[in-house]
C-alpha cells in the first residue's frame, strides 16, 4: 500500500498497520511512515507553567506552600523549567517564587514578566535562573490593548531581554498572540531580541486559534530565521492545543510549554500527561519526565488546586484505563493491546474492569477474583443477570454491591468474627483526635487506642491496631446520599493485606453521622478480610497473631 511521506514521495509497504510490541506502546506503524522524513529532536523539554497559567484558571488560589508542593512534585517528575509564578503579581505570589527558588530543585525555576525593567528587578528578587518576558504583537493587542506603534513593541521587546541579559538571567521572549501576528513583523522582533542574546524564543497561540498543519507550517517558517530554541505555548479553546503543540515539533520546536491536567485560562493549556506521551508514543521524542510519577502528580494538583479530573481525561482520568464492555474486557484479559494503546503502569496507573449493564462473564469473574470469590458456572450466571438487572434499573453498581449480589447468590456471608463491642472518639479545638475501641473477635477481646488526624482517622487505626497491623487502608470513600446537615452519607473502606498483596476485602455502610458509619464499614470490610484468610488455610494459631 503505498504512504504519502512529508516529501510527497510515495512508499510502498507491506508492513502491517500494527505489530504488538514489547515496550508498552500500542500505537499504528503508520505513524512512522508519514513521519519517517521528518527531522525530529532527539529531546523535547518541557517547561510546566501549572503555578502561572494553571493558577489563572477561574477559582482557584494556591497557597505558598501548596506551590512549593507542586514544584517538588513537578522536580521529581523531571520538567526542565518550571514557571513558578508572576512575582510582580503580589507580595504572596514572590514569597512563593522566592521559596521555590530556594529549595534546591534540579529543575530551572522561571517567573513571568512584562516587557518592563520593574517586572525583571521583581524577578532578579526572587532568585529564580529565568525570566519569561512577554509583550502582545498582534494587530488587536498593539491596537486596543497596549495602544503602541510595531515600533515602539520591537524596542521595548529589545530593551527587556538586555535588561535581563545584563542582570545574569536566562531570557525566554514569547511575542503574546503569536498566532495572530503577521509574520513579517514576528521576524522584525525575533531578528532584535536574537541581536542582544535572546536563550530561547516561545510561539504561543494564546487563543488556541491554530490548526496543526497550520501550526506545523507557521513554526517551520519562524525557523528559518531563529538560531535559538523555539518552544510553543498552546491553549485549547478548540480543543486543540495537545495536536498544535505536536505539530510545532514537526516545524522545529525544541520546547513545549505545558500544565498538569490541561489547567489553565479559559479551556486551559496542553496537557503535560498528553503531549509527553504523544511525543513518545507517535515521534519516539523523548523528555525527561518519569512518566510512571504522571497519575501521582495528576491527583496532587486535583487535590491542591480542588478542580477535578474529568473522568474520561486522557492518561490520567479514572476511566483512561477502565474497561466495563464484555467484549473489551474478555480481549483486555486476553492481550492487553486489544482495547489499550499504552500499558497503564508507564503512567503511573492501574487497569480497571468496571461492572455494569455492558458486564460479561468474564469482566465480573475477574472483578470476583481480586477479592478471592470463585463462583460455579451457574452461579456466575445468576450473579451477570442480577447485575445486569439492577445496572439497568440506573443505580450505580459498585465493587461493594457486587459482592453483596455474588455472597448472596452464594449463601457464604458467613457470621461475622468480628464484632463491635465500644467505641469512643475525642476531637475538638487545639485537641489531637484519639479514639478507643473494644472489639470482640472470634470470642476474644481485643482493646485498642490510636491517635490520628481527625476522628475518622483515629477511629480506622484503632480499629486496625485491634484486628492487625498488617492491614492497609487502602482506599476511603465518602459520598453524601441527600443534603442538608443530617444528610445520609455513604461510606466505602477497601482494605489490603501487606504481606499478601491478593488479599482484599470491602465494607460498605449508609448512616447520618460520618464517623460511625465510616466505623460500620470497617468492621464489614475487617469481617470479609478476616474470612478471606480463613478461607487461605491459615492455622489457627496464625489467625489469632493476626
Amino acid at each position: 500500500m503505498p504512504i504519502q511521506t512529508p516529501s510527497g514521495t510515495a512508499k510502498e509497504t507491506m508492513e502491517p498497520a500494527f505489530k504488538i510490541p514489547d515496550k508498552g506502546m500500542f500505537v499504528s506503524d503508520y505513524n512512522k511512515e508519514i513521519f519517517a522524513a521528518t527531522r525530529m529532536p532527539e529531546l523535547v523539554k518541557i517547561l510546566d507553567t501549572t503555578l502561572r497559567d494553571g493558577e489563572q484558571t477561574p477559582n482557584v488560589a494556591l497557597s505558598s506552600d501548596d506551590k512549593l508542593k507542586i514544584a517538588q512534585a513537578l522536580d521529581e517528575l523531571g520538567v526542565d523549567i518550571i514557571e513558578a509564578g508572576f512575582a510582580v503579581n503580589s507580595e504572596g505570589e514572590a514569597d512563593a517564587i522566592k521559596k521555590i527558588a530556594g529549595a534546591g530543585l534540579k529543575a530551572e525555576i522561571c517567573s513571568l514578566c512584562r516587557a518592563s525593567t520593574s517586572d525583571i528587578d521583581a524577578a532578579l528578587k526572587c532568585d529564580v535562573d529565568s525570566v519569561h518576558i512577554f509583550l502582545a504583537t498582534s494587530k488587536v493587542h498593539l491596537e486596543k490593548k497596549l495602544r503602541i506603534t510595531r515600533e515602539e513593541a520591537r524596542d521595548k521587546a529589545v530593551v527587556s531581554v538586555q535588561y535581563a541579559k545584563d542582570h545574569g538571567l536566562i531570557a525566554e521572549f514569547s511575542c503574546e498572540d503569536g498566532t495572530r501576528t503577521e509574520l513579517e513583523f514576528l521576524d522584525v522582533v525575533h531578528k532584535a531580541i536574537q541581536e542582544v542574546g535572546v536563550d530561547r524564543i516561545d510561539i504561543p497561540d494564546t487563543v488556541g486559534v491554530m490548526t496543526p498543519p497550520a501550526m506545523t507550517q507557521f513554526v517551520a517558517e519562524i525557523k528559518k530565521s531563529v538560531k535559538v530554541p523555539l518552544a510553543v505555548h498552546c491553549h485549547d479553546d478548540f480543543g486543540l492545543s495537545v495536536a498544535n503543540s505536536l505539530a510545532g515539533i514537526l516545524g522545529g520546536a525544541e520546547e513545549i510549554h505545558c500544565t498538569i491536567n490541561g489547567l489553565g485560562e479559559r479551556a486551559g493549556n496542553a496537557a503535560l500527561e498528553e503531549v509527553v506521551m504523544g511525543l513518545l508514543a507517535f515521534y519516539n521524542v523523548k523528555t525527561n519526565i518519569n512518566s510512571r510519577k504522571m497519575a501521582f502528580v495528576s491527583r496532587l494538583v486535583s487535590q491542591l488546586t480542588g478542580i477535578a479530573v474529568p473522568p474520561n481525561k486522557a492518561i490520567v482520568g479514572e476511566n483512561a484505563f477502565s474497561h466495563e464492555s464484555g467484549i473489551h474486557v474478555h480481549g483486555v484479559l486476553s492481550e492487553c493491546s486489544t482495547y489499550e494503546p499504552m500499558r497503564p503502569e508507564i503512567v503511573g496507573k492501574e487497569r480497571t474492569f468496571v461492572v455494569g449493564k455492558h458486564s460479561g462473564v468474564h469482566a465480573i469473574q475477574n472483578k470476583l477474583r481480586e477479592y478471592g470469590l470463585e463462583l460455579n458456572p451457574d452461579q456466575m450466571k445468576e450473579v451477570v443477570t442480577r447485575v445486569k438487572k439492577w445496572a439497568e434499573s440506573g443505580k450505580k453498581l459498585d465493587d461493594a454491591e457486587l459482592l453483596a449480589v455474588a455472597y448472596d447468590v452464594m449463601g457464604q456471608e458467613a457470621e461475622p468474627a468480628i464484632k463491635l463491642e465500644e467505641f469512643t472518639v475525642f476531637t475538638g479545638l487545639n485537641f489531637t483526635p484519639t479514639a478507643t475501641v473494644v472489639l470482640s473477635i472470634d470470642g476474644e477481646v481485643r482493646r485498642a487506642s490510636e491517635t490520628g488526624v481527625g476522628p475518622i482517622d483515629a477511629s480506622m487505626s484503632a480499629m486496625r491496631a485491634a484486628v492487625s497491623k498488617n492491614i492497609v487502608l487502602q482506599e476511603y470513600r465518602l459520598e453524601a446520599i441527600t443534603g442538608g446537615s443530617n444528610a445520609l452519607c455513604e461510606v466505602t473502606v477497601k482494605l489490603g493485606d501487606c504481606e499478601d498483596a491478593k488479599l482484599l476485602s470491602l465494607g460498605k455502610s449508609v448512616g447520618s453521622d460520618i464517623v460511625t458509619t465510616s466505623v460500620d464499614a470497617m468492621v464489614e470490610g475487617l469481617n470479609r478480610l478476616w474470612h478471606r484468610k480463613l478461607n487461605a488455610n491459615v492455622g489457627k494459631e496464625k489467625r489469632r497473631a493476626y
